[in-house]
């Protein structure tokens, strides 16, 4: 029987048994690591810690690993990269893992993919603890900037945690960063104003404006951040991906099923809960001949600036200006 994802070990809970940490999302692989660690440090203060990479694990070294220590009651073995071990080494491994040593916590960690799936499945009925870290979806980041906020001791709102994301990006571990940096720096919230003053002319963020008012229809206004983004040496494709992105979404909000709550709704469309009634107010004035005609206008600004026109700058206009016309022509 193939043992379910869990959470991290708790105190002691690592030891005697096999913790496999799989998933791709690199920061919550250390966490899981630093925890089954931390559990083993907890039953023993003193005991060994030996990490290493699985591609260099010869046959008989996870023997000697996990032997007995003359100098500590206990200890932990860390083996990353479990994809890359060599083929004559998983026999080893999976020997072990169905009959693991009870001072002995090994801790394993694989990316996830097809390589090594075999050995993972074997070690799934192996019955070892597996803690899961897979990459989180767009609508899940908000979620994960609120806890890690909550986590350092302040607290922050789902809109303040998007405008967090599209000003530092996806990756978890410069999300977490940015919110501890911004905990200790506005004194327990995080506020709009706090991220917008903190983070002043950052490319995402400019380039979402530029988005967010041509989606709108304020087309000056576009313009303006548009000219302001290109003097502060943004780079057009930035722009034009922010665009792509923002008439995406409304395109998904207008093909969506009818009758969905707004859970659901954001789920389909891969937006977080509250940004559902922002797309909602976007729509408005859109028509699906004219979100069809904009994400055209986008994509040919898009390989214009990638190097198929001259100007980047005019065809960054001409997409704006294309943008607004194909909303107030919906």
């Amino acid at each position: 029987m193939a043992t379910k994802a869990r959470s991290a070990p708790s105190e002691g809970e690592a030891l005697g048994g096999v913790t496999l940490v799989l998933g791709p999302e690199d920061l919550l692989v250390d966490r899981a690591v630093a925890a089954a660690v931390a559990s083993v440090r907890a039953s023993d203060p003193d005991a060994d810690l030996t990490e290493l990479e699985a591609a260099s694990l010869a046959p008989g070294a996870l023997a000697e690993l996990t032997s007995p220590s003359l100098f500590a009651s206990a200890r932990a073995v860390v083996v990353r990269g479990l994809d890359t071990l060599p083929a004559e080494a998983a026999d080893a491994v999976l020997s072990y893992a169905k009959d693991p040593q009870p001072d002995v916590a090994l801790v394993l960690t694989h990316r996830g993919g097809q390589k090594g799936r075999g050995l993972l499945d074997k070690l799934r009925k192996a019955r070892v603890r597996v803690v899961a870290c897979e990459a989180l979806k767009s609508y899940e980041l908000p979620t994960f900037v609120i806890r890690e906020a909550r986590g350092a001791g302040g607290r922050i709102s789902e809109e303040a945690a998007q405008l967090l994301i599209e000003s530092v990006g996806s990756d978890l571990r410069a999300l977490a960063g940015a919110a501890s940096q911004l905990i200790s720096d506005a004194g327990g919230v995080i506020t709009e104003e706090a991220i917008r003053a903190y983070f002043a002319g950052r490319a995402e963020v400019t380039s979402f404006a530029v988005a967010d008012a041509a989606v709108t229809g304020r087309t000056a206004h576009a313009l303006e951040q548009l000219r302001w983004a290109l003097r502060s040496g943004v780079a057009p494709v930035l722009v034009t991906s922010a665009l792509a992105s923002g008439l995406r979404g409304l395109a998904k909000l207008a093909g969506a099923p009818r009758g969905l709550r707004d859970g659901d709704l954001a789920r389909e469309i891969g937006v977080p809960p509250w940004k559902v009634k922002t797309l909602r107010g976007q729509l408005r004035g859109w028509s699906q001949e004219g979100l069809a005609t904009a994400i055209q206008a986008v994509a040919r600004a898009d390989a214009d600036v990638k190097g198929g026109a001259d100007d980047a700058d005019y065809a960054l206009e001409r997409a704006v200006l294309a943008v607004s016309r194909a909303r107030s022509e919906g």
